[in-house]
């Protein structure tokens, strides 16, 4: 896993009220403690943002909005994860058990 990934990782788990995190100084925190639907609602916004920034990009030339909203998302998104006890590693993980496997064939296989 890339070792950037791996430490906001880290900092996101450290954040964690039962690690003491500290929603008055913690961003992170702020949203563990007000739970999974602040970070939901958070995470649509983000991916909102990234809509919107890729057609302003597809328009204007400049792809740089669309980086600075995936970063946005993707944060969010491991704050997720954390939530519910996972890592980005086991994200990871996922997608190499998904590589070579078409994308067709694998919804295909999941029961539904």
């Amino acid at each position: 896993m890339s070792t950037t990934l791996a430490r906001v990782a880290d900092v996101i788990e450290s954040r964690k009220l039962e690690h003491g995190g500290d929603p008055a100084t913690s961003y992170v925190s702020r949203l563990f403690s007000k739970g999974d639907d602040a970070i939901l609602k958070k995470i649509g916004e983000e991916a909102t943002e990234l809509v919107m920034a890729a057609k302003d990009a597809r328009a204007a030339g400049d792809a740089g909005k669309v980086l600075y909203e995936c970063a946005d998302l993707w944060f969010h998104s491991m704050v997720l994860l954390a939530q519910f006890g996972l890592t980005p590693q086991q994200v990871l993980d996922e997608l190499a058990r998904r590589e070579g496997v078409s994308g067709i064939a694998e919804k295909a296989a999941r029961a539904d």
